[in-house]
């Protein structure tokens, strides 16, 4: 796709993932508020941690009482997923300064990776402007806006329960998902993935339930045999270069690649 109409579109869906993003935290601004913090310490956790769910928890946890060690290292296990995001976009930033992608991972959430990756996937090239439209106009503004209006709105809140805004962030992480499935591989990923998640969760925790779910639903999937798997991008082809397009390999390399191979029949070892 053209560059400008590739930034065209991101723009579109990154004001669909605003909306999200504001919910969700106004929503932790008025879970921070009825833990007691004021608004610069609510303000500066999403400013400088900007860690979504992690930052519920992390609330959660000094609320109870947790010492600072344990709240790092069960908000470290929340955040593990974040180490497959930026190994999957190193190829595509690795051309850029260190300090600057140093910028670019502390703004990194589970909507700027979805954006920013399927914009440079759409136009084969990485995108500077992209990325930053991606995470800073999509999450990071409407979630720091939304905080300072959560924790200072809080108190004439009576039952924020009651408004139903905990479902804004899950809803909007499936809607995500959705575009990444090419077949019943992903299929029964996911749905594993979210299974084993949710029972964790409720017997151990949060994090753990993470990190659980999100190790066991790939191995879920790799065991479906390929004859049923009706993948439309197999790792390995031409489709799957064309729908995660790999930096600095041309499609075409794979096509031509493909026609090399021995056919049935075919004398060549």
């Amino acid at each position: 796709m053209d560059l400008a109409a590739s930034r065209r579109q991101l723009w579109q869906e990154s004001a669909g993932i605003a909306v999200s993003a504001a919910g969700f935290g106004f929503v932790y601004g008025l879970a921070a508020h009825g833990a007691s913090f004021s608004p610069v310490e609510a303000m500066a956790m999403s400013l400088l941690v900007f860690a979504g769910a992690a930052q519920f928890a992390a609330v959660g946890y000094v609320a109870g009482g947790l010492a600072w060690p344990g709240v790092i290292v069960l908000t470290a296990l929340l955040n593990a997923r974040h180490l497959l995001y930026s190994a999957a976009l190193a190829p595509w930033l690795r051309d850029r300064p260190a300090p600057e992608r140093a910028g670019m991972a502390h703004v990194l959430t589970d909507e700027a990776f979805a954006l920013s990756i399927a914009h440079f996937q759409r136009t084969g090239r990485a995108d500077r402007r992209g990325y930053w439209i991606a995470a800073i106009a999509s999450t990071f503004i409407p979630w720091n806006l939304a905080t300072l209006a959560g924790v200072t709105l809080g108190g004439q809140i009576a039952d924020p329960s009651r408004l139903g805004l905990d479902v804004v962030f899950p809803a909007a992480m499936a809607g995500l998902c959705v575009g990444l499935i090419t077949g019943r591989r992903e299929i029964v990923a996911a749905a594993v993935g979210a299974t084993v998640a949710v029972v964790v969760s409720l017997a151990v925790g949060t994090g753990v339930g993470i990190v659980v779910g999100g190790v066991l639903g790939p191995l879920a999937g790799m065991l479906v045999p390929k004859a049923v798997a009706h993948e439309q991008a197999p790792i390995g082809t031409a489709a799957s270069a064309e729908h995660y397009s790999m930096p600095g390999v041309p499609h075409a390399a794979f096509e031509e690649a493909e026609g090399d191979r021995p056919q049935d029949g075919d004398p060549r070892p």
